[in-house]
């Protein structure tokens, strides 16, 4: 058989979540019959689903107060962003990837956390039809353009890409703030070149499968989606999961029962009758048997389930051997019903039932022998049978060696695959590494620039503020001058003002005595020859001009003593 299905993930994700829930099982009151005609599948079951981790609760709780948070920083962030500016899900899926980028490169990182998470609840299809048919509206717009090529996404804003391959593949991963994918790994995925499973991340066609599925059908890989839904999830070491025994090519067991290729085939060993159930391969066209892979799968894995997981392979294994008419089949379908129905009364816990299950598959090995005997014994084998069942041994180890063979080769391209992956993403790193670093001397450059300036300035300024200070000082100093001028001239002008006035003083003294003695003198001759009329008269206009006129402004109100 083919190994059990494994794959890698990635680091922080939890991959149990799913989008949809789990598939029921069987209803106690349905009859376990073991009718020829197989039970219907569910139509849409959890394996059927493109499952995806959903992002972080913090981003995507759903209710009041992380909406009224979610709407309040949309708000803050609105009020920074011009209209202008703004870019919507439906610019981003409808215009030119330059025109885009230009704008996203000007607003601010809340701003494009706002668009991511904006996609996210899309995505997510809280609200039913709406978000569906938002998401259908832009997914019509992206896949209808043809000018998202290569050569135009390298040019894209690092957000811009991610939401363009989100809405191209309808996965909200990519939008995850704990996954960051190089450029060129999410170019890859947009153009379909590379699995847009993170967890896978190979090259396509995966393996360089050269089938019609893998060709023919954009975005397909091998090696971790399904034939038939080409959707994928991260369920492996399971029964959900049928693997081709001999393309190594990947089907849902409900996908594989809905479409009727599980069935009942002849034997792969002996090749007469149908005897068993078998799983043809929709890639291949080729049968594998299921009751090996089916106990190959509990052998390896039911230790590790619990009591949940045990009751959801129980049930896939039941719906697998429902229409079987092999002995071993019927008795395998009758066993897992019965173990489930102990697990959902709770008469054995799961340890138990796991142990009763594996020890199940230890009889049918032991049974299966003693039927080959039972059946041949009493006549003898032909030489040309023996020999024919000799070559069919031979053949089948040999076919089981190519299988072998063949999975090693897969094994070690996909290594190889993850190896050149790892150098293609070092290279990358190194470049980013480098670009950061001449960035960073740039900016370091630019900063010792900026100091210099700055240290000029500041020269400048204590430069100036030392010749404001000196201006100051000596406007102080000639003030202090005009004052004492000011004050001296005062002094000056007052002590030449009252030397003038004692002058005119002094003279008009010596005036008015120069006068008193003439009229003294006058009297005086006056007395002595009797008087003259017109000495008299001179007299008495002398005396007039002294004593009648009016004082001068500046003589300060002196007054003279009048003649007794």
């Amino acid at each position: 058989m083919l190994p059990l299905r494994s794959q890698s993930q990635i680091g922080g994700l939890q991959t149990s979540l799913a989008l949809v829930s789990s598939d029921p099982v069987l209803s106690p009151d349905e009859p376990r019959s073991n009718s020829d005609n197989l039970r219907e599948s569910p139509a849409e079951s959890a394996s059927s689903q493109e499952t995806w981790p959903t992002a972080d609760a913090a981003t995507t709780k759903k209710t009041e107060n992380g909406k009224a948070e979610i709407n309040c920083l949309e708000q803050n962030v609105i009020h920074r962003v011009s209209s202008a500016d703004k870019v919507t899900l439906q610019d981003i899926a409808r215009e030119s990837v330059g025109t885009i980028c230009e704008k996203m490169h000007r607003l601010p990182e809340e701003y494009l956390e706002e668009l991511k998470n904006g996609l996210r609840v899309i995505l997510d299809g809280g609200n039913g039809s709406q978000h569906r048919e938002e998401f259908f509206i832009l997914q019509k717009f992206v896949q209808g353009r043809t000018d998202l090529t290569a050569k135009t996404l390298v040019r894209a804003h690092r957000v811009q890409l991610e939401i363009l391959v989100a809405i191209n593949t309808g996965i909200q991963g990519f939008l995850h703030p704990s996954i960051s994918l190089s450029q060129n790994s999410l170019i890859e995925i947009f153009g379909y070149k590379r699995c847009r499973n993170i967890a896978c991340q190979n090259q396509l066609p995966a393996d360089d499968c050269t089938c019609e599925i893998c060709n023919g059908t954009n975005g397909f890989c091998n090696l971790c989606m399904c034939v038939i839904c080409n959707k994928f999830d991260f369920e492996v070491n399971t029964c959900r999961w049928i693997g081709c025994d001999l393309c190594s090519h990947w089907t849902h067991t409900d996908c594989a029962i809905r479409q009727q290729l599980i069935c009942i085939g002849p034997s792969s060993k002996s090749g007469a009758g149908p005897t068993e159930m078998v799983f043809r391969c929709q890639a291949c066209n080729r049968t594998s048997e299921l009751l090996g892979w089916v106990k190959d799968v509990f052998q390896h894995c039911a230790p590790s389930w619990d009591g949940e997981a045990l009751m959801r392979e129980l049930d896939y294994v039941s719906r697998i051997f429902h229409g079987s008419k092999d002995p071993r089949g019927r008795k395998l379908f009758w066993k897992c019903d019965d173990l489930k129905e102990k697990l959902k009364t709770k008469k054995v816990d799961s340890k138990a039932a796991c142990r009763a299950i594996l020890m199940f598959f230890q009889e049918l090995e032991v049974d299966s022998p003693k039927g080959l005997e039972n059946g041949e014994n009493g006549r003898l084998i032909a030489p040309q049978d023996a020999c024919n069942r000799i070559a069919e041994v031979v053949q089948e180890a040999i076919r089981k060696m190519e299988i072998v063979a063949d999975e090693k080769m897969r094994m070690f391209k996909k290594a190889r695959m993850a190896l050149e992956a790892c150098d293609r993403e070092l290279a990358d790193k190194s470049r980013e590494v480098a670009e950061l670093k001449m960035e960073r001397q740039k900016r370091k450059l630019q900063i010792e620039e900026l100091e210099k300036i700055v240290r000029l300035k500041n020269a400048e300024a204590d430069m100036f503020q030392l010749k404001a200070n000196e201006a100051k000082r000596e406007a102080e100093r000639l003030q202090r001058i005009s004052l004492a001028k000011q004050d001296k001239s005062e002094e000056e002008f007052t002590s030449n003002y009252l030397k003038q006035r004692l002058n005119e003083a002094e003279a008009e003294k010596q005036y008015l005595y120069e006068k008193i003695k003439l009229q003294e003198s006058s009297r005086a001759s006056q007395s002595n020859s009797g008087g003259d009329p017109s000495q008299m008269l001179m007299y008495s206009k002398i005396h007039d001009l002294l004593y009648n006129a009016p004082p001068k402004p500046d003589t300060q109100g002196h007054t003279f003593r009048t003649n007794p």
